[in-house]
């Protein structure tokens, strides 16, 4: 295994420097979806170590296999066609105004089925509890979302609500497997074939977005790779299809000839591409300049690119080991990251529900309130993904993003508002949900308006008031 730099080896908790509930709560929110105070004391409990053998301690298995009955309801899409012989064959002897009408229950089935399975993910997320075997892991399904905006797949494209779902299954089996096997798999993905149109790549007329959005975006990044390749690429996925939610390679539309593809020459197909692009030294960093922006900071020295680009080489290319290693460093700890990053709508939502433990809003309020905030799952603005960081926040992202952050206040119930043993402390009763919801320290200055908000005998009407400028708060945009 290669050496780590100092700030890479495993934080030690030390009486100066311990494993404390601040640090808990980080490791929760950037490795899931924000914890609770249960799921907190639990973890500093634990360890960090432990901690994070627990969160990646999860099958490499779909909703499917782990439970079956949890999937979304996709009833509204039972009697649409999957494939284009069963489509071909349902509008077979109709009139033109008889196939229009057909087809417009089919879209429109389809996109209720789109928004069921939306809604269905954010619960999940929403579910998953560190530490609680009968739920979703947090760590599988915010890895889902890291991948959902890498092998990136819009609904608004793929017209098809089963291939979006098979696809979001695909990222979940292989959340934190090997990557190499992955990107084999996203290459076979149905929605992702047409998403990038490898439908229509055939010999006779190669169709290069695929091999381009392979290099570009999944797996080397812009200047590992030349015109050149994306072309001897394009030919090697040359009858890489599908019919209907199956993959299926069409032999007859693949280019059998010699091709050459980063200096090796031959009758290469698709996955010989993706071999010779693992081999590449810019692949494995380019992962790790993902993962790592996602879950810690896009601030981080060369040379720690470099560390942990070697140890995914070492291991190659399973991902659980530098997902360790990141999750356990020193420098997952420290200050600059701690509370630096701005929270994603879907985030911002997930962890209000949790920490606040209330339900979902209702759909049309979510789908609402995600949208104007730019990101609806299921539905990235373009190939790229979404660009995360700053652009979450503007002066019209701002205003919603506080707005449903007081919306799920207000539907949490008195009993909640105001613990019994907390009825005689404005300051202790402030403290609980700057814990609870800020989960680390903040402005003095700020705490004492909170105190003063909540009077001198809080009162549930006064702790409403008090949790409603907490998440108010630019810390609360941050996580």
């Amino acid at each position: 295994m290669p050496k780590l730099p100092s700030e890479l080896q495993p934080f030690e908790s030390t009486s100066d420097n311990p494993f404390d509930a601040v640090k808990a709560a980080h490791l929760l929110n950037r490795a899931g979806f924000g914890g609770t105070l249960d799921e907190i004391a639990r973890m500093v409990e634990l360890g960090v170590e432990k901690s994070v053998d627990q969160l990646l301690d999860f099958p490499d298995a779909g909703v499917e296999e782990i439970s079956p009955a949890d999937g979304p309801n996709l009833a509204a899409i039972d009697n649409n066609p999957r494939n284009f012989e069963e489509r071909r064959r349902m509008l077979e002897g109709l009139t033109p105004a008889e196939r229009m009408e057909l087809n417009q229950k089919f879209m429109q089935a389809n996109r209720e089925a789109m928004f069921t399975t939306i809604e269905w993910w954010l619960k999940r997320m929403a579910r998953a509890s560190f530490g609680n075997a009968n739920t979703p892991s947090p760590l599988q399904e915010k890895l889902t979302l890291l991948w959902h905006g890498h092998f990136t797949t819009s609904a608004r494209d793929e017209r098809s609500a089963w291939l979006m779902w098979q696809q979001n299954e695909t990222l979940r089996r292989n959340a934190a497997g090997n990557f190499g096997t992955f990107v084999k798999a996203i290459a076979r993905d149905p929605a992702m074939i047409d998403y990038l149109n490898n439908q229509q790549n055939r010999k006779d007329a190669p169709n290069e977005n695929f091999a381009r959005e392979l290099m570009e975006l999944f797996t080397l990044g812009i200047g590992n790779y030349t015109e050149k390749d994306i072309k001897e690429a394009a030919r090697a996925f040359t009858g890489w299809h599908h019919d209907g939610d199956s993959y299926f390679y069409r032999a007859r539309l693949h280019d059998e000839e010699i091709k050459t593809f980063f200096g090796k020459t031959g009758n290469l197909n698709g996955d010989d591409v993706i071999d010779l692009i693992l081999a590449q030294r810019a692949c494995a960093e380019h992962i790790v300049r993902r993962i790592w922006s996602f879950f810690a900071s896009d601030q981080l020295e060369e040379k720690f690119f470099a560390a942990f680009a070697a140890l995914l080489r070492e291991k190659k290319y399973a991902l659980r080991p530098l997902l360790r290693a990141m999750f356990v460093s020193k420098r997952f700890y420290q200050s600059d990251i701690i509370g630096t990053q701005i929270k994603s709508p879907v985030q911002l939502l997930t962890s209000g529900t949790r920490q606040l433990d209330v339900d979902h809003p209702r759909r049309q309020q979510i789908s609402n309130a995600l949208e104007a905030m730019g990101q609806t799952p299921f539905m990235p603005p373009n190939v790229k993904g979404w660009p995360g960081g700053r652009s979450w926040i503007n002066t019209s992202t701002l205003f919603v993003r506080v707005n449903l952050a007081i919306q799920l206040v207000g539907a949490m119930n008195r009993d909640q508002l105001l613990p019994k043993e907390l009825e005689n402390s404005s300051e202790k009763a402030v403290d609980y949900w700057i814990d609870r919801l800020i989960q680390r320290g903040v402005d003095l200055e700020k705490k004492s308006t909170l105190v003063r908000a909540a009077g001198q005998s809080p009162s549930r009407e006064s702790m409403r008031k008090v949790i409603e400028l907490i998440v108010s708060m630019p810390e609360y945009q941050l996580c």
